[in-house]
């Protein structure tokens, strides 16, 4: 498979408190890659460097070839879109508005929407069942409400590449699997590229291509779905006792942990 970001020797701290030391890590085009790991672990910083949010204190980061502190913003937003998981506004705009906030990467300076642009908004906001919600004010929806929309933004910005933190966190467990099930069809039949940040390892055993375990910034575990997803490695990251086993119904390995009553 063609090679969709080479993370290279990455450091970088918060205020001399360090996150990565020399981290090396390979995503491949056309997966679903899950990032799990406890909190503080470094899942969000990953995120934010690949984005060009922020900086590195040394290293490289390549995507398709270029050095992602190269690219310009505008290019970074035709190629990849970010669902986060906060998504806080506080201009009354209309849910059609921030959906089509995705086009913008794609909209001449000063010229308005094309017809293109507003099928392509409808036709997001009718997958992530929110089209009755177009004129309503973002400000009065509810958390999973507006992490349906934030998530359309992304959808309607139509680019190779999906980065999602925590982005089904607020929704209730059908629109979650529904927004997984949307971005998991795309990976298969259109060779886009997801990369989540999640805490569900069940939901993410049962959606994801391969899997990056982190821990403290360094511990990296990665590999496929099937190889990695076993009681050790969660014993490793999690510091839990857990049993993993195939589950029919859901056609994928799930984890189950024991409580003491």
């Amino acid at each position: 498979m063609d090679k969709l970001f080479c993370i290279r020797d990455i450091s970088f701290s918060y205020a001399q408190k360090p996150v990565f030391s020399h981290l090396d890590l390979d995503f491949e085009r056309g997966l679903f890659y899950g990032i799990l790991g406890p909190n503080g672990c470094g899942k969000t910083t990953l995120l934010d460097l690949i984005l060009k949010n922020r900086k590195p204190d040394s290293g490289n980061i390549v995507y398709r070839g270029n050095n992602i502190t190269c690219m310009s913003r505008r290019n970074i937003a035709r190629e990849l879109a970010l669902v986060p998981q906060d998504f806080y506004i506080n201009f009354p705009f209309t849910v059609r508005e921030v959906v089509m906030m995705g086009r913008h990467p794609h909209i001449p300076r000063f010229a308005d929407p094309s017809s293109k642009d507003m099928d392509i908004v409808t036709h997001v906001m009718e997958q992530m069942e929110i089209e009755q919600l177009a004129e309503e004010h973002v400000t009065n929806l509810s958390g999973g409400e507006k992490q349906r929309v934030v998530f359309a933004r992304a959808l309607a910005q139509d680019t190779p590449v999906i980065i999602m933190d925590e982005a089904t966190s607020n929704m209730d467990i059908k629109h979650t699997l529904q927004t997984l099930d949307i971005v998991s069809k795309m990976v298969r039949e259109r060779g886009k590229s997801v990369i989540a940040a999640m805490h569900n390892l069940n939901l993410a055993s049962a959606f994801c291509d391969r899997l990056v375990f982190m821990k403290a910034g360094h511990r990296i575990i990665t590999g496929d779905t099937s190889d990695v997803f076993n009681e050790q490695n969660i014993k490793d990251i999690f510091e839990v006792d857990s049993k993993v086993y195939f589950d029919m119904y859901s056609n994928s390995k799930q984890v189950i942990y024991r409580h003491e009553k």
